[in-house]
């Protein structure tokens, strides 16, 4: 969406409303961020982009602010920084005002509120902000039945709350995903606060969505049966030869994380290089950081619908093979696969939970951060093979 002059000039005229913020420079992007958050929450019902110009005095003249790809840069971070969850959808450009340049967020209002900035859910009330009373919030989480929802956000077939782990929910998930003060003063039911969270939602009765099963499902796979991880390793370097090892990997997304990265520690092997030093180093066959990264790709983007595969990790004598069910999605092709700024969710909220949980820091960086742990050890870069129906990755043993 672009901007022309006069619905610019006329943006600015309003001064800040429920629509329109703006700032002078980017010297407090913690307000930015709420400011986002609060748009993308959209509580006024617009329907519409929240505007944010920054580069603007109060008074609506050009505040000559310099503006730099990299001040731009930092303003895109904001949809992928993982301060706002779930991801904002926003568009960040330059434009001029009276002959001077501004900068231009646009923030879409989400699909499936609340949005919450580091736990709290943030709204716009007139020029004002504010976290959002438990009557509003309540009121966003309304808003998103008649969205056209994501699988993750469907109701799970055939479930009710009580295929939830309860007590996962309140002891692990919900002081991660949740700031202090909202909590404090949480007085909702716990069917309430998984539908805050999109773990359920509330038609006639409450039930789990798909992201509450595979979240915190006592047994998804008696729901999504293809929620689960198969490892194999290969006594040798061809599929035939013997297996030395196979395991399923199944459970709730914390048990299953974790239990994913004991057995990827327990398969890395250190072997001491004496000749490259006057004392002993110990360097891994494989960047467990690396492994991690691609196996938790896997876990988010892969396609639970339509499907009963698992995801599959072989492990050869030579290298390591992670393949999950589902290809490219949305802005991300075979071509641009794996580039910087090459991301899209097919699964968004089940990433906004590996979020809560720490197994993500910063999104659209894994592959990234695997390739530059392969180099660091000494091991080749990373594989990509790239289909229509499945997304496979080959990680080399270092020389």
């Amino acid at each position: 969406m672009v901007l022309g002059q006069g619905e610019l000039e006329s943006l600015i005229a309003r001064k800040e409303s429920d629509r329109v913020e703006l700032k002078r420079d980017i010297s407090n992007m913690d307000s930015i961020r709420k400011a986002v958050c609060a748009f993308a929450n959209d509580i006024p019902n617009h329907q519409k982009p929240g505007v944010i110009i920054i580069g603007v005095e109060d008074d609506g003249q050009p505040a000559n602010l310099d503006i730099t790809d990299a001040l731009l840069r930092t303003l895109s971070d904001i949809a992928t920084d993982g301060n706002i969850l779930p991801l904002p959808q926003l568009t960040v450009q330059k434009e001029s005002l009276h002959g001077r340049e501004v900068a231009i967020i646009h923030v879409e209002p989400a699909e499936a509120p609340p949005v919450r900035y580091r736990g709290s859910v943030w709204v716009r009330i007139g020029p004002r902000l504010a976290i959002a009373s438990q009557q509003q919030e309540h009121h966003l989480a309304e808003k998103r039945r008649s969205r056209d929802m994501p699988f993750d956000l469907h109701p799970a077939d055939h479930a009710d709350l009580d295929d939830l782990d309860t007590d996962l929910f309140t002891r692990v998930y919900l002081p991660q995903a949740v700031s202090p003060e909202a909590l404090a003063e949480n007085h909702r039911s716990m069917a309430e606060q998984l539908v805050s969270l999109r773990l359920a939602c509330n038609g006639k009765v409450f039930r789990p969505t798909n992201n509450g099963i595979l979240v915190l499902g006592k047994e998804p796979t008696d729901h999504i049966p293809a929620a689960y991880i198969q490892f194999v390793r290969i006594a040798g370097r061809e599929i035939g030869n013997p297996i030395s090892d196979s395991k399923e990997i199944r459970g709730p997304l914390p048990r299953l994380l974790n239990t994913l990265d004991e057995l990827l520690k327990i398969n890395i092997r250190a072997p001491i290089d004496f000749t490259s030093a006057d004392r002993e180093i110990r360097r891994p066959d494989y960047p467990l950081v690396a492994l991690q990264q691609i196996a938790r790709n896997a876990v988010m983007h892969r396609s639970y619908h339509g499907t009963n595969a698992p995801i599959r990790i072989t492990w050869f004598a030579n290298r390591v093979e992670i393949q999950n069910p589902g290809g490219p999605f949305g802005r991300v092709t075979r071509e641009n696969f794996g580039r910087p700024g090459a991301s899209d969710y097919r699964n968004s909220y089940l990433a906004e939970a590996m979020k809560h949980l720490g197994y993500v820091q910063r999104f659209g960086f894994g592959i990234i951060q695997a390739r530059q742990e392969m180099e660091k050890n000494g091991n080749p870069p990373p594989e990509f093979q790239v289909e229509e129906s499945y997304v496979g990755v080959i990680l080399r043993q270092r020389a």
